[in-house]
């Protein structure tokens, strides 16, 4: 027939008609805003992630329909991860930090990586520094 079987995706919750048509006028807004005078090359965001060290990653071959596949064990989901921060604009990422195996993010760190941010910053896009003014050393 022709067909095939999807599933549906989740999402977090349905909207009613009053937000879904706020957040189309909003979308809109920022759109017209984009065309008259840019300003998503100005948007940095960054992330936390867990991250496994060592990452081992399975390789796919080709073989005979008869032939079995070779094996591999599967990593070890418990052993120690580090921390990935990593910041990043339109044109790609500005600046990463990979903590030690356990280290977090505490109140410090945040600290000294938003003045490494900076930093990096004013060294790949020139054009920022002209509009925000240098943190102190």
């Amino acid at each position: 027939m022709g067909k095939v079987q999807k599933i549906k995706k989740w999402v977090l919750h349905e909207l009613n008609d009053r937000q879904m048509k706020r957040r189309q006028n909003t979308c809109q807004i920022l759109l017209t805003r984009q065309k008259r005078k840019s300003f998503l090359h100005r948007i940095v965001t960054g992330d936390e992630k867990w991250i496994y060290f060592q990452n081992l990653k399975r390789k796919k071959f080709w073989v005979d329909p008869a032939q079995s596949s070779t094996s591999s064990s599967r990593p070890n989901r418990f052993r120690r991860k580090t921390m990935l921060c990593v910041w990043w604009d339109q044109e790609g990422v500005i600046y990463y930090e990979l903590l030690k195996p356990g280290e977090t993010v505490n109140a410090h760190r945040y600290h000294q990586q938003l003045i490494k941010l900076h930093r990096a910053l004013c060294e790949k896009r020139p054009h920022y520094r002209k509009r925000h003014v240098d943190f102190p050393p």
